[in-house]
């Protein structure tokens, strides 16, 4: 199975776009510390040819063009990208299929729930019924997007997009609005979580013994936001889980059966961003990888 992580950071990226926060600032001076990254997605191939995007970031068309992988090969009109996956209704993960418009044709897949927000936003309509699939997918039900990859969706405690919030939001909730992927090939196994509220016992047994999980790495405190002067909500109101602490994703699978552990969706206000600081080794230290854009996997 070969993986490209495409963008690793959260909505806006980094440095965003509007931010002269510590760790912005750092990436607009030039900073080598501090890597841009664009908004967050992967690629998944069984062959190195053919892929399952899984989100379509508003930065897709930069991703593609700094992934060779990516490029149109053949013919007029061509895109190794066979199939898109959506794992909720952010914004950073549905974006960009406004640039997924120009008459290529695929099969956009995701839950009921996630596929009936986009659908419901007539602005999506530009991807023509005649040339992009929409294909529903329940939870726990098995598909092959592309010939030889076989993914699983289930259910992850999040929330609703931010765009669909209302009075009767519930944060942490397991619905069909934010899951993970269980992405097979080649007998290995990689989870995909980009959104995920708090570990849960089920998702500890979820994801016991792949090979590798690339799970939410938001926050590294649950105020990250607060403490970097930019922002007046927690991970947790974000439904985000932190990495620190005792209920952070960092102690809760320590125990877990997991091969290679890498962050990704990484918000521009996390101080793990930041090459050599000690916020960086410390996660570093416990076994992970903070995910860097254009970084591959090999399983």
């Amino acid at each position: 199975m070969h993986v490209v992580i495409l963008g690793s950071a959260a909505g806006g990226g980094v440095p965003q776009w509007n931010c002269r926060c510590a760790i912005c600032s750092l990436a607009w001076d030039g900073d080598p510390r501090v890597k841009p990254r664009t908004q967050s997605s992967i690629a998944v191939s069984p062959d190195g040819e053919r892929w399952l995007l899984v989100n379509a970031s508003p930065d897709i068309r930069q991703q593609i063009q700094a992934n060779p992988a990516m490029f149109p090969r053949e013919g007029l009109r061509h895109s190794p990208i066979h199939a898109v996956l959506l794992t909720n209704g952010d914004v950073d993960h549905v974006a960009g299929l406004l640039t997924l418009r120009e008459g290529q044709p695929y099969t956009l897949y995701a839950t009921p729930g996630i596929l009936g927000s986009v659908t419901e936003n007539r602005v999506f309509d530009v991807m023509a019924a005649n040339v992009v699939t929409r294909q529903p997918i329940a939870l726990n039900e098995t598909f092959e997007p592309v010939p030889g990859l076989s993914v699983t969706l289930f259910s992850v405690p999040g929330k609703v997009p931010l765009w669909l919030e209302d009075a009767g939001m519930e944060i942490g909730a397991e619905t069909e609005t934010t899951v993970g992927a269980m992405i097979e090939a080649g007998g290995k196994r990689l989870a995909y979580i980009p959104g995920c509220a708090r570990v849960t016992d089920g998702l500890k047994q979820r994801i016991e013994g792949v090979d590798a999980l690339l799970f939410d790495g938001t926050v590294l405190e649950d105020d990250d936001m607060i403490r970097a002067g930019v922002g007046t909500k927690t991970g947790w109101r974000m439904g985000h889980i932190q990495m620190n602490g005792d209920t952070g994703s960092i102690a809760s699978l320590r125990d877990a059966g997991i091969g290679r552990r890498v962050f990704v969706h990484i918000n521009n206000t996390n101080p793990v961003l930041v090459e050599g600081s000690a916020e960086r080794a410390s996660v570093e230290e416990r076994g992970w990888t903070v995910a860097h854009d254009g970084l591959r996997l090999a399983l």
